[in-house]
């Protein structure tokens, strides 16, 4: 995908739905970019990616349990990495090879990388959270939660903070 041809506001594309930085100018996260389940449309997917490369982003990091969009990615030379949340029962196996994953993508300081799930939810705002704890950017879980829920304006669920806890319990200690 290109944006040679584009002009104006097509060829800066469009912003991802719910798009938060995590950590100004190097992680962001929001929706699947496209949209999720029945919402998706292929069009807005493009523009999405457009304004992903647009802004430099250097690698997508999708959570996401199907490889759905890694096609999209690579037609759009964006690099990816498909770490997928999994399952319930296997949150904590996960959960480390997602922040082992993003600690290594950020070590190099030209990476910017943009996370996403299908929607952004629960699930993603718990990793957020996770990852702020095991990356040792936030202490405690209760500081990890109200960061959250200020950078993302939502409250986080009790799917979003038992990840939250399973960070503690596996990997903060």
């Amino acid at each position: 995908m290109t944006t040679s041809g584009l002009r104006g506001r097509w060829a800066q594309g469009l912003q991802p739905r719910y798009f938060t930085w995590v950590i100004k100018d190097r992680l962001g996260a929001g929706e699947r970019p496209g949209g999720f389940a029945r919402n998706h449309r292929k069009v807005r997917r493009q523009e999405e990616l457009i304004w992903l490369n647009v802004n430099h982003f250097t690698h997508i990091v999708s959570l996401l349990d199907s490889p759905h969009n890694l096609h999209a990615y690579e037609e759009a030379n964006i690099a990816y990495v498909h770490v997928p949340l999994g399952p319930h029962d296997e949150l904590a196996p996960r959960l480390g090879a997602i922040y082992t994953t993003l600690e290594k993508l950020l070590e190099d300081p030209d990476e910017k990388l943009y996370m996403h799930y299908e929607e952004f939810g629960d699930r993603v705002l718990g990793v957020i959270a996770g990852y702020l704890l095991y990356a040792k950017l936030v202490e405690r879980g209760p500081h990890a939660i109200s960061v959250v829920e200020k950078l993302t304006s939502r409250s986080l669920g009790a799917v979003g903070r038992e990840i939250v806890a399973v960070t503690l319990t596996e990997f903060c200690e």
